[in-house]
């Protein structure tokens, strides 16, 4: 091929990709011109303002484009953020135990005389609910009383003797009625243990002894749970570790009984935070005016808190880059681009971290064309939302921690 045909065809190559560059660039018959290309080839190759219209008319729609403005400006539709608050409430699934709750066990070892109540029955603190045999502490005790009474008798005698019995006498008379004394208390208090008595008030459960049973210390004679209060332990998330504080207001439903809400406090935090589940031990204090509540039952337990406000954007509106996530915003007539850090993904919306106020237009259609600062025209004008309450926003857990 000669040079004078390949310099042609090039000249048909360029002209063609200068034609093209000009027909689809916005802006790029200045930017040759300023290039070196001269004004007039760019003028040959720009298309007509018919051309424009035309192209304009057959798929300015399609391209999301104004078709009054050609390809310049570029068509969006936007709706206004929203704002939503999480991190608000916690629901955590407790278990219930009474205020107090004491197993009953002998003070002494022996065979069960009588029982004294029955399960159900309401008992006081120190009352007697069962006795062991006790013939001999009894025969202690008046073994005791009457050694006693012989050394008060030698005491006295001595005393009226006077100077005709010594003080090294009088004075080991004394220490033997002493030593009478501590004997005596001693016997009364083993007839006492032989009493098995309840140490506090409450409802006495199931007995599972029965009279003739022989029985050590370490036998349970009973269990009194006094349900005047309920206790709720429930596990939380380490991240609302800060927030909950001894006095706060929780709210407890029954599961067993759903249409009761019960009104109580945090009564006790644990000091540390488990480490298998990062959660930490939180009790609550429920009042049982009715005695409708046991212990053991299972409480679904709700607190409440300030929370965060967090801008809300429709989740089209998201865009992605190498430097991270972002959207595009409506500043008057122009995009700007706005870096955002997601905090939780809904199926409706996006909580994001950015600085963005209630009623700012995002943009949610037509993100391909914008840049910043750029000129858009917008298809609507979106009311802002009213602030939303985010429902995934909620942290539940169980009596056994997160989930």
């Amino acid at each position: 091929m000669r040079i004078w045909t390949q310099l042609a065809v090039g000249v048909v190559v360029l002209a063609a990709g200068g034609a093209a560059f000009i027909h689809f660039v916005p802006a790029a018959g200045p930017k040759l011109v300023a290039a070196g290309v001269p004004q007039n080839l760019v003028a040959m190759l720009a298309p007509s303002e018919a051309e424009k219209s035309d192209g304009a008319r057959g798929g300015g729609e399609r391209r999301g484009q104004n078709p009054g403005r050609g390809n310049q400006t570029p068509l969006v539709v936007t709706e206004a953020a929203g704002t939503a608050l999480v991190n608000d409430r916690l629901n955590a699934i407790g278990n219930g135990e009474a205020i107090l709750s004491v197993t009953v066990t002998p003070l002494a070892t022996g065979n069960l005389t009588e029982v004294l109540v029955k399960s159900g029955d309401q008992v006081r603190q120190g009352q007697v609910i069962a006795r062991l045999d006790n013939e001999e502490q009894k025969i202690a005790v008046d073994q005791a009383k009457v050694a006693l009474a012989g050394a008060k008798d030698k005491v006295e005698r001595n005393r009226r003797l006077g100077n005709a019995v010594s003080i090294a006498t009088l004075r080991e008379a004394e220490f033997a009625e002493q030593a009478a004394e501590l004997a005596l208390k001693m016997a009364e208090l083993d007839l006492t243990r032989r009493d098995i008595v309840s140490p506090s008030k409450g409802i006495v459960g199931i007995i599972t002894v029965n009279p003739g049973d022989y029985v050590t210390t370490a036998s349970a004679i009973a269990v009194v749970d006094d349900r005047s209060q309920i206790l709720v332990d429930f596990w939380v998330p380490e991240r609302f570790a800060n927030k909950m504080t001894v006095g706060q207001d929780v709210e407890a439903v029954p599961v067993a009984a759903q249409t009761q809400t019960l009104e109580g406090q945090i009564f006790a935090i644990d000091n540390r935070i488990d480490q298998a589940s990062r959660t930490l031990r939180v009790r609550a204090k429920l009042d049982n005016p009715q005695d409708a509540l046991r212990a053991g039952m299972s409480f679904a337990v709700t607190a409440r808190f300030p929370g965060d406000v967090f801008p809300t954007v429709n989740p089209l509106s998201v865009q992605w880059s190498a430097d991270g996530s972002f959207v595009w915003r409506i500043n008057g007539e122009t995009s700007e681009r706005v870096p955002v850090k997601i905090v939780q993904r809904n199926s409706d919306k996006v909580l994001v971290d950015a600085p963005l106020a209630k009623g700012d237009l995002v943009v949610t259609e037509g993100v391909q064309r914008l840049r910043n600062g750029g000129k858009v025209q917008m298809a609507n004008r979106a009311a802002p939302p009213e602030q939303e309450v985010s429902q995934a926003a909620t942290a539940d857990v169980n009596a056994g921690g997160a989930r």
